[in-house]
């Protein structure tokens, strides 16, 4: 074996070398090839997650300036509407002077006072002239030759049977005392009316107002959302919650503007108003405390209940009644007197006549008219029970509402409305510190919405169970 040469199948210590160089070079392109691409995996993805959370601030933006610019509306809607505020009293005073249904009432009252004194006077009485010819119809016929022949002047009187006259003056007298007290009826059902309209109005622009602040605290809570969107701390579902939440502030303002629409027709129908007429801002309303002792609710009822006054003025108009029925069993009279004056050489002559109305057919006429007056007396004497009972149960219902709705006033003014108050501050603060989720503070804030539209609710049905007192009683409460 020469020494230039190796034997078949082994190579030398530099091809091997070659090899190994090659093997490595391969796979050092290979890794860099990865590392390229893992390297342009990372840049996209980091683009795109920069991309989308651009796109959530971008969407809380958009949010908060819609928020913005639904406020901005509210606001120029309600300066643009804004009346001097007026209180509950002068709009009842107004519908005391204006109300058609209250005007209608005090002149149907002022005409029933002028019937008892019709009533209590005698029919007119029948003048009249007669001339009694002979030998012909022609005027003046016998006047000279005949002492039947006769010119007469005369009257007749009717008069009613003993106690009729004043019976039925006293019955027109009990129909006048039901007029006037279904006029005060009318003015308390009005009155009550009007409160009950004008607090619902103070209640729903109250709550107009609520909505305001609310979307002016949903956009504070927006903007911090946004600062923690930005820093990476936040969540895709929470700028889909505070859309909703702002979603539901919108569509509530829509309904409560209907609603504040409907309450202001209805009170400018009651104080006689034009709908044409501004609108109508309610003052402040302080709640009233409600000091009428359980015990006299059943006196406060019988003395100062229009329906009742009413109930027993129809009782003593059927009594009158009955009491004229029974009288009707005497005959009613009547007198007339006549003079007729013949021609001359004969004597004239004077006539008086009495005569009397005889109830002959009494079984047909007279008793049954009886029996009818004495069952609407005893159905006047049922009716006015069913009011008394009425009354007391409606009284004693309101006076509960009230006091219920005293107690429920102390509880959200002095102990929930703080405490809420007080848990969406430590909310907010926490939520900044990302100490608590976006979900607990948005419900901070919708339970402190909700707790105040509670407590200017509870004013309002705290002044309407009081106002229905009044309707019921009067202003003893």
């Amino acid at each position: 074996m020469s020494r230039g040469h190796l034997p078949r199948g082994r190579k030398s210590i530099d091809a091997r070398s070659c090899d190994a160089l090659c093997a490595s070079r391969v796979r050092g392109r290979a890794h860099v090839q990865r590392s390229a691409t893992e390297l342009m995996v990372k840049i996209r993805m980091a683009s795109c997650t920069k991309i989308l959370r651009s796109a959530r601030c971008y969407g809380l933006s958009l949010l908060v300036l819609l928020l913005s610019l639904v406020a901005a509306k509210a606001n120029a809607q309600t300066s643009e509407s804004a009346q001097t505020p007026v209180a509950v009293d002068a709009l009842v005073a107004e519908a005391m002077r204006s109300n058609p249904e209250i005007a209608g009432a005090r002149s149907h009252w002022q005409g029933a006072t002028r019937v008892p004194r019709q009533m209590g006077t005698l029919d007119d009485p029948q003048v009249f002239v007669q001339e009694f010819t002979v030998g012909s119809p022609a005027p003046g016929s016998g006047y000279e030759t005949s002492d039947f022949y006769y010119t007469g002047f005369g009257f007749s009187q009717d008069i009613p049977g003993p106690g009729k006259l004043k019976l039925r003056e006293q019955r027109a007298q009990k129909d006048s005392d039901y007029a006037h007290a279904n006029l005060e009826s009318v003015e308390r059902r009005v009155v009550e009316k009007v409160r009950e309209t004008g607090l619902n109005l103070f209640y729903l622009t109250r709550v107009r107002d609520l909505l305001e602040r609310t979307r002016a605290d949903l956009q504070t809570v927006a903007r911090g959302a946004e600062e923690q969107y930005r820093t990476g701390m936040a969540q895709q579902q929470d700028v889909l919650r505070a859309q909703l939440a702002a979603t539901t502030i919108m569509k509530d303002t829509e309904m409560n503007r209907g609603d504040i629409a409907a309450a202001e027709a209805s009170l400018k129908a009651l104080l006689g108003r034009e709908q044409d007429a501004p609108d109508i801002a309610i003052a402040d309303v302080s709640p009233i405390s409600f000091n009428l002792p359980e015990a006299a609710l059943g006196d406060a009822a019988d003395s100062g209940s229009a329906d009742l006054k009413m109930a027993r003025a129809t009782l003593a108009g059927s009594k009158d009644a009955l009491d004229l029925a029974r009288h009707d069993y005497w005959p009613d009279f009547s007198v007339g007197y006549q003079y007729d004056k013949t021609g001359p050489g004969f004597r004239d002559y004077y006539m008086l006549t009495v005569g009397a109305k005889i109830p002959l057919y009494f079984w047909r006429k007279q008793t049954p008219a009886v029996e009818q007056a004495a069952e609407e007396k005893q159905s006047a004497e049922s009716q006015l029970r069913a009011a008394r009972l009425s009354a007391v149960s409606d009284l004693r219902s309101a006076a509960v509402e009230a006091r219920s709705q005293e107690h429920i006033i102390t509880l959200y003014r002095d102990g929930l409305i703080p405490q809420a108050e007080a848990t969406l501050s430590s909310a907010t603060a926490a939520y900044r510190t990302g100490k608590v989720d976006f979900q607990t503070l948005l419900s901070a804030v919708i339970d402190l919405l909700n707790l105040r539209e509670g407590y200017y609710r509870a004013i309002a049905d705290h002044e309407i169970a009081v106002a229905r007192v009044k309707q019921i009683i009067g202003e003893q409460s």
